[in-house]
């Protein structure tokens, strides 16, 4: 693969405007289909990755006043977890004596949304709070604007460092408590939440807008890169002000007059589509249930799928629903959805599921109870619409080009690497279906496999021809010990300690945990992590959001603040008084997240505007979270984490040696299945709709190229596809792919210090962390990569992991 000139965040601009969500997690297909067995929804086990760290960058920031203690003192750490907890003297004494938060400021009292605290308090944030808490920020960052263009039009120099310093605080207080808002909706959401936002998102618009059309700064970016001031400035500064300069331009900046106007016009639609595509996928997902009572109906279901069913029963109000007699209740949720499909024998019942998963928010959807549509087609039109408007008022061709623009990838050298990927998987993903037809064949199936059938029989080929059921595996992987063992590989690899904090800062759910991340004993980082399911408020998925970014322009006495992260899943939820029993699809979603929270947490870049996620391009941003996922698969590692929840024994030898073999099962269908998606996004936004079709018929004509066998005639996919057209992988989904090159040649190096070899895996960890998460966007991607690798990337790497190619 060739590897272009890294551009940081080009598009984040787009970003914020077009995703009020703001995350870095969506439900979307990815790579765990094929692992699954290859049935299109397999998806659900294990959402890829949207990052929205980029999105908050683009309201910068602003300083916050001094560092002084909390306002009230905190309740000492309990004991009682299977993590190291924080003593009497640790996180709550340094709360307490102002080594964490900045003190609330006054109004703070009456709004929560106005407190300076590291620590949002989400516990007291309502709708109410959202449209004065915001007014009231985006009136002083506003003013900060003003302030900055009053001196720089006065003729006072401003050296780099304090421009960049000064455009960070612009709005750092704003975005971050827009970034609690949107927390909020993401896993609490209501109808008066949704209002609130709505009301205010056209103000937060018309800020970013106003930053980043800024005539006077982008001058000042432009003088100074013109002026002798440049050649002494660091590579991350210089790095910065090359983004600002490419960021203000597909902002908009160079515009004027009616084009202008169109141009803001456009992005204010932009933002209310989205919003309202995002919020038809989760009416959608919650407007289905099923409720089942004939035990007959729910043969082949694993007792986990069936606690789960009763449970949600349950909370629906038949308090009488056990897991053995039911009543079952079953949704569109994932830890729902996946078992039927997988597991149940009834085939009425797999496909009343399917059609209505792949249907949801789209013309063949009920309305909602006041009779308003959740259609998201129209919606796609508009949004396709508008994207080409804006591309081509910026003076391009269309808005693939404008996406690509900040990242490492051209739209035609992402379409050379999905067609080189396709020539490595298509012949064998057609082995893959034709062996699973003569399977199915062979156990009485009549006629073709419909896509409801492909994810039953594909469970029931891996059970009796690699004798693995992945359910086997649930009693080995109960969250406690796979945390534990997720830290204890942290700590092997880059020498740091992750202790929970109990009680924790106020979250939003009572299983909510907080982590604390120290490095030689002192504090780097903090992290929140909410794991499981709940589907009546919470958006299907997973992602990995930032809370604060690291940033000396927001320390506070010559401090450097640190940076804390959000870990968001949806899990299978404890049942019956046990713990959640992950699959293993789970643990690789978890350790994904982590890869994400990692480099946020890791960085060593001081400046906010570069530090963590911030300014990496999309296409490389993938690779520390699809890194971490390959250590699912070692066995030390694993043996950290693995143990039965009620002996406490390890994995036995026969059950791992299933695993590993199953961990290329029908990776050629995942493959294709991953690239239709990507061809189909960069499709549809380099040409468009044909005449008189729809989008759906983009979506079915490159499924003839990239899918073995088509998707159904009612198939409604684009629908639900919130990375393109809710969040931030417009014309991007190839990034996942791509990312996933670098990603396997990474962990390469690992395998070829020998996996078994501690003191060169912590070595390699620890270079690792020293350029791939610490380096954050403050350098070329492309240059980091090499810093890393010693070379530039291949992707044998990848298609050996896959399967695809000869082991070495």
């Amino acid at each position: 693969m060739r590897l272009l000139c890294f551009s940081t965040g080009a598009v984040l601009l787009a970003i914020l405007l077009l995703n009020v969500e703001a995350v870095i997690c969506l439900s979307v297909p990815d790579n765990s289909s094929a692992r699954s067995g290859g049935t299109p929804l397999a998806f659900m086990q294990r959402p890829i990755n949207f990052l929205s760290t980029h999105a908050r960058r683009l309201i910068p920031a602003t300083l916050r006043g001094s560092n002084r203690s909390a306002s009230s003192p905190q309740p000492a750490p309990v004991a009682g977890r299977a993590f190291p907890q924080q003593r009497r003297e640790g996180f709550w004494f340094r709360l307490r004596n102002g080594g964490l938060c900045m003190s609330a400021s006054a109004p703070s009292a009456l709004n929560p949304l106005l407190s300076d605290d590291l620590f949002p308090q989400f516990d007291k944030v309502s709708a109410d709070h959202v449209v004065p808490g915001i007014t009231e920020l985006i009136k002083e960052s506003t003013a900060n604007l003003k302030n900055l263009e009053s001196d720089l039009e006065s003729g006072v120099k401003v050296p780099a460092e304090e421009l960049i310093m000064r455009v960070e605080r612009m709005s750092d207080k704003v975005g971050r408590s827009w970034g609690v808002v949107n927390h909020l909706k993401g896993v609490k959401d209501t109808e008066e939440l949704r209002k609130a936002v709505e009301t205010v998102q056209p103000e937060v618009v018309n800020l970013n807008l106003a930053i980043a059309q800024s005539d006077k700064i982008y001058q000042a970016w432009k003088a100074i890169r013109e002026s002798s001031e440049w050649a002494s400035l660091s590579e991350a500064h210089q790095t910065i002000i090359a983004n600002e300069i490419r960021d203000a331009e597909l902002a908009g900046v160079s515009l004027e007059g009616e084009k202008k106007e169109s141009f803001n016009k456009i992005q204010q639609e932009l933002a209310q589509l989205s919003t309202k595509f995002s919020n038809n996928v989760l009416d959608g997902t919650k407007a289905f249930s099923i409720k089942i009572t004939d035990k007959r109906r729910v043969e082949g279901l694993p007792q986990s799928a069936l606690a789960l069913a009763a449970d949600s029963a349950k909370r629906k109000g038949d308090e009488k629903a056990f897991p053995e007699e039911g009543p079952w209740l079953f949704t569109l949720d994932g830890p729902s959805l996946m078992p039927v499909l997988q597991y149940a024998k009834d085939r009425a019942l797999r496909e009343e599921l399917y059609r209505q998963h792949v249907t949801k928010a789209s013309d063949l959807s009920r309305p909602k109870e006041d009779g308003s549509s959740i259609d998201n087609t129209p919606l796609i039109r508009q949004i396709l619409t508008l994207r080409q408007q804006k591309a081509e008022l910026l003076g391009y061709k269309n808005f693939a080009e404008v996406s690509c623009a900040s990242k490492m990838a051209s739209p035609k050298d992402a379409l050379e690497l999905m067609s080189d990927l396709r020539k490595s998987g298509y012949e064998a993903a057609q082995k893959e279906l034709k062996d699973l037809q003569a399977f199915a064949a062979e156990r009485g199936h009549e006629g073709t496999l419909e896509p409801w059938d492909e994810g039953y029989y594909a469970e029931l080929y891996r059970q009796e021809k690699l004798a693995f059921n992945e359910e086997d595996l649930r009693p080995y992987l109960p969250l406690p010990s796979v945390l534990k063992g997720l830290f204890s590989l942290a700590k092997r690899l880059f020498d740091v300690e992750l202790r929970e904090v109990s009680p924790p800062p106020p979250s939003l759910a009572k299983d909510v945990q907080f982590f604390e991340v120290l490095r030689g004993g002192e504090p780097v980082a903090y992290l929140y992590l909410d794991p499981y399911s709940r589907p009546e408020e919470k958006r299907g998925g997973a992602w990995m959001d930032e809370v604060a970014a690291r940033s000396k322009a927001m320390g506070g006495k010559g401090g450097v603040r640190l940076p804390v992260a959000h870990m968001v899943c949806n899990q299978s939820p404890p049942v019956g008084g046990e713990p959640s029993l992950m699959t293993l699809r789970e643990v690789e979603t978890l350790f994904h997240e982590f890869g994400h929270a990692m480099q946020h947490m890791m960085t060593r870049q001081d400046d906010g505007l570069i530090s963590g996620i911030r300014g990496v391009p999309w296409d490389a941003v993938e690779l520390p979270s699809q890194w971490a996922e390959n250590w699912c698969y070692d066995k030390k590692t694993m043996d950290s984490m693995a143990l039965h929840y009620k002996t406490g024994e390890p994995i036995p030898s026969d059950l791992w040696e299933k695993v590993l073999a199953a961990k290329t099962y029908r990776a050629a269908s995942r493959l294709l299945r991953q690239l239709q998606f990507s061809v189909t996004d960069l499709t549809i936004h380099a040409e468009g709709i044909p005449e008189g079709g729809s989008p759906h018929d983009v979506y079915k004509k490159v499924a003839e190229t990239y899918l073995v066998s088509p998707p159904m005639e009612q198939d409604r996919f684009l629908c639900g596809f919130s990375h393109i057209f809710a969040g931030g992988y417009a014309a991007g989904y190839f990034s996942y792919k791509w990312a996933e090159v670098l990603s396997a040649d990474c962990f390469e190096a690992f395998e070829e210090v020998g996996l078994d070899n501690e003191d060169k895996v912590r070595e390699t960890g620890a270079r690792f962390r020293d350029t791939v998460l610490a380096m954050g966007g403050g350098r070329d991607a492309a240059k980091v990569f090499v810093d890393f690798r010693g070379r530039p990337p291949r992707a044998d790497a990848l298609l050996r992991h896959e399967g695809l190619v000869a082991a070495k």
